[in-house]
């Protein structure tokens, strides 16, 4: 019997369903214990009654998915996605073990759960909203929300639903294609230099600093923020950049000390001139 045969339980509409409600609950009901095991035993719950008959199978399949579970939503539909294929398959008959979809659950939250970070909260996110504050400009406008709104859900809704029903057509097959392709490792490493690049627009565009002095000889008057500027374009923001980056990530200062002192530095530097 092929694999499409075997797989006939649940129909598309079932599957987008299993989808809608996967990313409308995932983080609507977490707690300490379990984290989005809720949200993960109320796809399997929605989806009881189409895979077995017996009262006992469905207990089963509902305490199997009600065991600790965190990963980043929206990469992580795929991980819903293979685990609903993986139970499918078994509710027409493969020997497919407890252990088993419990093992692939728990080996891929984790990376799926650096992986959305990184590509979704770590460089999606500024990205858009970068963008959004420049449309909205110095009057408000309304364009910035919208785009951002509009962005998000344009990429994030193709994205999380073709994923996930990719994960649950593989089902145990995509935990090997994931792991042999090296897709995980490519896109961690995709973001992380996006995620750079954009750090790096950002601070071009939102950090100023400029030097309040300027040399005079005779009628001659220099001004030493234009002779920086003439060398290094916004070198001044670069340096304080970095060194607010070294205090945290290198001597474990918190945000908060840095911009106190930052606070402090531009009020004493603005009052003697040193800071135009």
């Amino acid at each position: 019997m092929s694999e499409a045969a075997v797989k006939s339980k649940l129909s598309q509409k079932d599957v987008f369903k299993s989808y809608v409600y996967w990313m409308m609950f995932a983080l609507s009901c977490q707690n300490m214990e379990r984290m989005e095991a809720p949200a993960f035993a109320g796809v399997m719950g929605r989806m009881a009654d189409k895979l077995y008959n017996s009262i006992e199978d469905k207990e089963a399949l509902m305490m199997r998915h009600t065991q600790f579970y965190n990963t980043q939503p929206m990469v992580g539909a795929m991980v819903t996605g293979i685990a609903l294929g993986m139970e499918e398959e078994r509710a027409c008959g493969k020997e497919v073990p407890d252990e088993l979809i419990q093992s692939v659950k728990t080996s891929l939250m984790g990376p799926f759960a650096g992986t959305g970070d990184s590509l979704f909260i770590g460089t999606l996110i500024p990205i858009l909203l970068s963008i959004g504050l420049g449309l909205v400009g110095d009057n408000g406008s309304i364009a910035g929300p919208l785009f951002y709104a509009v962005a998000w859900l344009a990429i994030m809704i193709p994205f999380t639903w073709l994923t996930y029903k990719w994960g649950y057509k593989s089902g145990i097959n995509a935990v090997q294609t994931i792991y042999e392709s090296g897709i995980m490792d490519k896109a961690v490493r995709f973001a992380n230099i996006l995620g750079l690049v954009i750090v790096g627009c950002i601070t071009g565009q939102y950090v100023s600093f400029g030097i309040g002095w300027s040399y005079t000889s005779g009628e001659m008057t220099m001004n030493i923020q234009g002779v920086l500027d003439g060398i290094f374009p916004g070198a001044l923001p670069l340096l304080i950049t970095i060194a607010c980056w070294y205090l945290m990530d290198k001597k474990k200062v918190s945000m908060g000390k840095i911009m106190i002192g930052l606070f402090v530095i531009c009020l004493v530097g603005k009052f003697l001139g040193i800071i135009a």
